[in-house]
């Protein structure tokens, strides 16, 4: 993947990610929380989360000073 497409990958992930936790809150704040799904959608934002920093890593790599 070159720079470019890794930052419109990047970009799509941010989305997703704010939108799980919006979508957290909601089903958090229900009268009956379905504890499997909360489960299920907090585990699909850890995993956003860690392909997000694969991407920043990419586009900004360490530099051994």
């Amino acid at each position: 993947m070159n720079p470019e497409e890794i930052s419109q990958r990047l970009e799509l992930l941010r989305i997703e990610h704010r939108d799980l936790d919006t979508a957290i809150i909601a089903l958090g704040s229900a009268a009956v929380a379905d504890q499997l799904q909360l489960a299920r959608l907090k585990k699909r934002k850890l995993k956003l989360r860690d392909e997000i920093a694969w991407c920043e890593d990419q586009l900004l790599p360490d530099i051994i000073a």
